[in-house]
Parts: C-alpha cells; structure tokens; sequence
C-alpha cells in the first residue's frame, strides 16, 4: 500500500515529533510522581480501549472516538504523546494495527490531534475570558469535536495525495461520517474534562484554579 519513500518520511515525522516531547524536566517529575505514572498508564489503557473500537470501509481509514482532547488536557502534551506511544504499541503487539500503517496511526491518528489539542487549549486561555465554563466548552467540548473533524479530513487527504482512493470513495465511505463522529467525540471529552475538574481538579494539568475559578 504505502511506498517505502513514504513510509520513510512518515517515520521521520514521528520520530522528530518523538523526541520534541522529551523534556528532562517532565520526564523526571513523572518518574518522581507515581499518581503522574498512573495517569500516563490510564490515558494509555483508555486510548487502547477506544481505538480498538472501530469502524470502516476503507483499508487504513477507520472511524473512531480519539479521547485525545481531554487527555491533553489533563496530562499536557508531552505526556499524552507517551501516552499515546504506549497505547499504539499494544495495539500492535495484538494486531489490531497494522505495521505498514503504524507511522499513518501515529501521526494523523495521535501525535497531530494532540498537538492540535493543546494549540487550542493555549488560544482559549490567551484570548478567551479565563472561565470555568469556557474551559469545559471551547478547551474540551468544542476542540474535541473540531480535532475529529480535522483528523477525518487529514487522512482523507493523505489517501488521496498518494492516490490510493479518489475523492467520490473518500467522500461516500469517510469524509461525510465526520457529521456523525464529531458530537460523541466532543461529549465525551467534554464529560471527562467536567468530572475531573470537578472532583479531581488537581490531576489536570492545564486546569489553573486561580484563573478559572476565581474569574
């Protein structure tokens, strides 16, 4: 399916994305921190579970929830990309993900909704009212239910670009499910986001109290 020249670049980008999210500091508070290592393993484990649970027409172009969002979220980037990396991993060693379209999963299916993810986090909390509610809507329930939207339309483009489906199969069988996937996508980070900051603020990372709840 995938060239050898593609599959090179695509490992690039991981790899390169990879070694971004190494932080010294980070790495050595998890180590430090077990209800951090919990957290890592549990975001893993959650991202495992979701990910198996798929649905598709099309080799390669599979519909499910990504949970991502609030994971960022709660972990910050750096660690939901681990996070993600160990989750991928055991899908693999069961076979649930293909090695050919391992850098595919990777990339457009991990490492770009997560970047994504805090990028909308960083724009709400720099021009948006620092809010209890703005958190839970625009950082958790609207960004969730965009970043399925753009994650659906990335691989289409990826597809088509290599020319491995034209637009009327990716349109029929793919693009349009993004109309289905996005609001299940953004209630449940939306949902996540609210029981955690509820009951256990202090395990998200991005959740400042003496901006959000003292606005």
């Amino acid at each position: 399916m995938l060239s050898i020249t593609i599959q090179g670049l695509l490992w690039a980008l991981v790899i390169i994305i990879a070694l971004l999210s190494f932080d010294k500091k980070t790495y050595k508070t998890l180590l430090n921190t077990p209800a951090r290592q919990t957290g890592v393993l549990a975001c893993a484990l959650v991202f495992a579970m979701l990910w198996q649970i798929k649905a598709g027409i099309l080799t390669g172009l599979d519909l499910h929830i990504l949970g991502v969002t609030a994971a960022t979220l709660i972990l910050g980037w750096r660690l939901t990309i681990l996070s993600s990396l160990l989750a991928t991993a055991l899908l693999t060693a069961f076979g649930q993900i293909e090695l050919e379209l391992l850098p595919v999963q990777l990339l457009i299916g991990a490492f770009i909704p997560i970047l994504l993810s805090y990028l909308g986090f960083i724009i709400s909390y720099q021009y948006l009212p620092r809010h209890f509610f703005v958190y839970i809507f625009v950082c958790a329930f609207i960004t969730a239910g965009v970043i399925a939207c753009i994650k659906i339309s990335l691989g289409a483009l990826f597809y088509l670009a290599i020319g491995q489906y034209n637009w009327q199969e990716l349109a029929d069988n793919y693009v349009y499910l993004s109309a289905i996937i996005w609001f299940p996508e953004a209630m449940l980070n939306g949902m996540a986001i609210t029981v955690m900051i509820t009951y256990r603020p202090h395990w998200v990372k991005t959740f400042y109290d003496k901006d959000y709840l003292d606005s």
